[in-house]
């Protein structure tokens, strides 16, 4: 549920990527800023900080007259996006932090909604009960915590896929032989 502008207009370019061919869309910085009553700096913030290379995205941008942004989102399989998830969670992350990497493991479909709020609810200020800069810290330790084992499951459904692949390989060849028998 949208908060604030910044969230709105995500919200919108994510609408917009969801129903874009090949995942990238192309808008005119002015015309957006138009859209939502805002300085074109305002969508320049939401840019930098909400669709990141780490979260997913490449964004370019061309300024001046017909000047336009694309963003691109990047296919990231499971493992891939665990493994940058693990490698941009530093010794402290804040409460948005963590909502925004909770949002993208969730879109990407490597988490269910209710893991999603799982992981919120222990991520969260209340729960973890604790003061400026601690609290920052220890959710950085539990939500790499909750990463590692999310990875240690994509790890293990992969090999479960690839047993079941040899083991249907298996199969069939020995169908073809006892065909071949008959």
């Amino acid at each position: 549920m949208a908060r604030n502008l910044a969230d709105l207009i995500e919200e919108y370019l994510e609408s917009l990527l969801g129903g874009a061919p090949g995942g990238a869309v192309e808008v005119q910085r002015g015309e957006l800023a138009e859209k939502f009553g805002c300085a074109p700096s305002q969508i320049n913030y939401v840019l930098d900080t909400r669709f990141t290379y780490a979260q997913g995205y490449l964004v370019e941008s061309r300024r001046g007259s017909g000047g336009y942004v694309r963003v691109v989102k990047l296919p990231a399989p499971a493992r891939e996006l665990i493994r940058r998830a693990l490698e941009h969670t530093a010794d402290a992350m804040s409460q948005m932090q963590a909502e925004r990497c909770i949002v993208r493991l969730h879109r990407e479909g490597i988490i269910t909604a209710r893991e999603a709020r799982l992981m919120a609810a222990a991520l969260g200020r209340e729960t973890l009960g604790l003061a400026l800069p601690w609290r920052d810290q220890v959710r950085a330790r539990v939500f790499r915590a909750m990463l590692l084992a999310l990875a240690r499951d994509a790890a293990e459904a992969v090999a479960q896929e690839r047993v079941e692949a040899v083991t249907r390989e298996v199969e069939a060849v020995a169908r073809e032989r006892a065909e071949g028998e008959e």
